[in-house]
Parts: structure tokens; C-alpha cells; sequence
């Protein structure tokens, strides 16, 4: 196994500016600060730049996933809806549950940025393990992240989790395992229950 990049970014596909806008900003910032702590790593995986149309989709988001040190997911009432981005979440789990064997994590390898809130709270797969960031007070107006000083020391946050796990990461990994036996899992059963017919009122 080589590690060729810094992070996987999971996120559920929007149309419009704010969705795009956002992930743009966050993308830009992370590869920024993420850039002087890595040696000739990618910063990061981003599916809608580096698949072509006839790639086999799952093999190559499942190699990329085990070729990736940690996962960026951007939260939204979306990335939840979705089935593959829940299969996302799910195969970042199985894939930190080897790393458990490997070496002593310092955190979990799944780091949510919080985009946009569910009306009824954020799902327990992002709100048990205890970390977070809150980016929910972005808007379009908000400019570029990575030069705002209200978002810079959640972005520091981000880049020094993925720092610790990617010194680890390469002196643990065992000889002879290959990313490329590993496979997505099944799609997981969505996160809550069905809101009640009388929701929203």
C-alpha cells in the first residue's frame, strides 16, 4: 500500500453556487495548509476531478478511500439522503477499524464539516465521536476560507488531525497490503427513522 493522499473528500453533489461554492472554498483551503506536511502525496482525493466517465466507480472510490489517510466529509440533510455517501461513511469505518490494529489512532479518521444543519440535530454518526466543526454560518458572502480569520482555526484543526494520522500511517502500514483487494460495503440503512406524516409543521 502507498498513501497518495492526504484525504478523501465525501460529499453529497449540489447544482447550484452555494453547495459548489463552499466545497470549493474548503477544497482550496485544505490543500493550502495541508501542502508544507506532505511529502509527494496528492492533499486530497476529490471524485469529480480525478474520475473519468468510464472508470469503474466503485473500485476506484474504494482504492482511493484505503490510499487516503483520513476523510473529509461535508455534512448536510443530503449527504445523509444519499446512499453512496453513506457507503462512503461506512467503508471509512471499516477502513479505520484495520488502522486500529496498525498503530494507535490519535483520533477518528472520519473528520465532518458541518455545512448545513437537519432541522431535528445532526445524526449520531457525526455527533457521538465528539469532534467536529461547525462551518454552518457560511454563506456566499463569506469569501475566501482560507484567508478568514473566523474559519482559521477550525481549518487548523482539520490539518492537524490528518498531520498526526499521516506520520503514523507511514510507518505502520504492514508489508504486502494492497488497496487494491479492498471493496466498498454494502449500502448502510439510512441513519434515522422516517420523520412522523406531520413533520415539518
Amino acid at each position: 500500500m502507498t498513501i497518495r493522499y492526504g484525504c478523501f473528500f465525501s460529499y453529497a453533489h449540489g447544482q447550484h453556487a452555494y453547495m459548489r461554492e463552499f466545497r470549493n472554498a474548503l477544497v482550496d483551503a485544505l490543500r493550502c495548509y495541508l501542502e508544507p506536511h506532505l511529502d509527494t502525496e496528492a492533499e486530497l482525493f476529490i471524485d469529480s476531478e480525478q474520475l473519468g466517465g468510464g472508470d469503474d466507480l466503485d473500485q476506484k472510490i474504494a482504492r482511493a478511500m484505503c490510499e487516503s489517510v483520513c476523510m473529509i466529509m461535508i455534512y448536510t440533510p443530503k449527504y445523509e439522503a444519499h446512499a453512496y455517501t453513506r457507503r462512503e461513511f461506512a467503508a471509512m469505518q471499516m477502513i479505520e477499524a484495520e488502522r486500529r490494529t496498525w498503530y494507535p489512532l490519535p483520533s477518528h479518521l472520519i473528520i465532518p464539516v458541518i455545512m448545513t444543519r437537519h432541522p431535528i440535530g445532526l445524526p449520531p454518526q457525526v455527533s457521538e465521536p465528539g469532534f467536529y466543526v461547525d462551518f454552518s454560518r457560511y454563506t456566499l458572502a463569506t469569501g475566501d476560507l482560507k484567508t478568514n480569520p473566523d474559519y482559521l482555526p477550525d481549518i487548523d484543526k482539520i490539518v492537524q488531525r490528518i498531520v498526526a494520522h499521516y506520520h503514523y500511517l507511514k510507518y505502520c502500514i504492514p508489508p504486502g497490503h494492497e488497496c487494491g483487494r479492498f471493496v466498498l460495503p454494502p449500502v448502510p440503512p439510512e441513519w434515522r427513522p422516517m420523520p412522523p406524516p406531520h413533520f415539518p409543521r
